[in-house]
């Protein structure tokens, strides 16, 4: 690491509130990493109470964000990609799945928790052929993404993601209009992937003790309120399904089985 690195790194994390769970810290204590604290082992330990089936869910949503990445770069030519809700570095990030396929890609990450972007700006690296860069900005803020997002050309494709983070904007009105407004900025041919929590009695548990921890609040969400979010859109097959159910490979994990995470990939005409 340079030093100019390090130092942006001790920055960022000289901002971190380590007495409150975050949402990306609490996410890598359950992949089994090591960039979290107590207040995010005990709140993530709580909620393996009532749902030992998140452990599962963050290793299958990482397994989905790759194989759309690799979807969308063979099979729809998509070589740019606006990745919101980066969450902390771990295997098959989206630079590195779309630059293997493709090295000239060109991937935008945007976070707004510090120790995220510490890592993210310290640790990953793209190709000399493609790019990658970091906005620090929140969902809720497009005009702001979209204002620092000048590395994308908005008059080519460009996949938006949005993995496990239209949860933490609690308001339905409010989460709708902003993918919205980011969708609208992107040309046709454009892709929009969502994945998010759905609703469960086991699920609406976990919410509950998430909401409780002083946490960033989030709304679970049913699927047909998430297929809100592509209004207007055509639906990559095979469409609003459970995250190993999404055009699975010879090597996804629980392969075929039912997860409390949904997730689609809608195509804007």
């Amino acid at each position: 690491m340079t030093e100019d690195a390090n130092d942006d790194v001790m920055e960022q994390l000289s901002r971190i509130d380590t007495s409150v769970a975050h949402p990306a810290r609490v996410f890598d204590y359950w992949l089994g990493g090591k960039d979290h604290y107590a207040a995010d082992r005990e709140t993530g330990e709580q909620i393996l109470e009532v749902m030992p089936e998140l452990a599962v869910i963050a290793r299958a949503e990482r397994e989905f964000l790759a194989r759309v990445v690799r979807h969308l770069v063979v099979e729809a030519g998509v070589r740019q990609f606006l990745d919101i809700g980066t969450g902390i570095p771990s295997a098959d990030n989206t630079h590195e799945v779309a630059q293997a396929a493709a090295p000239d890609a060109r991937i935008v990450y945007v976070d707004n928790d510090p120790i995220v972007l510490a890592h993210a700006r310290a640790l990953l690296r793209g190709t000399d052929e493609g790019l990658t860069t970091y906005i620090d900005a929140d969902l809720r803020d497009p005009a702001t993404i979209l204002e620092h997002a000048e590395a994308l050309d908005f008059t080519r494709p460009v996949g938006l993601m949005l993995l496990g983070v239209v949860e933490f904007v609690p308001d339905d009105e409010q989460a709708y209009t902003v993918v919205a407004e980011l969708m609208r900025a992107l040309p046709s041919g454009s892709y929009l992937t969502v994945a998010s929590s759905v609703r469960s009695p086991a699920m609406d548990r976990a919410a509950a003790i998430w909401n409780d921890s002083g946490a960033t609040p989030i709304t679970i969400r049913t699927t047909e309120q998430l297929m809100e979010f592509y209004k207007g859109m055509e639906l990559v097959e095979p469409g609003m399904v459970s995250l190993p159910k999404w055009h699975p490979e010879p090597t996804t994990q629980y392969r075929g089985q039912e997860v409390s995470q949904y997730g689609a990939v809608g195509r804007k005409s």
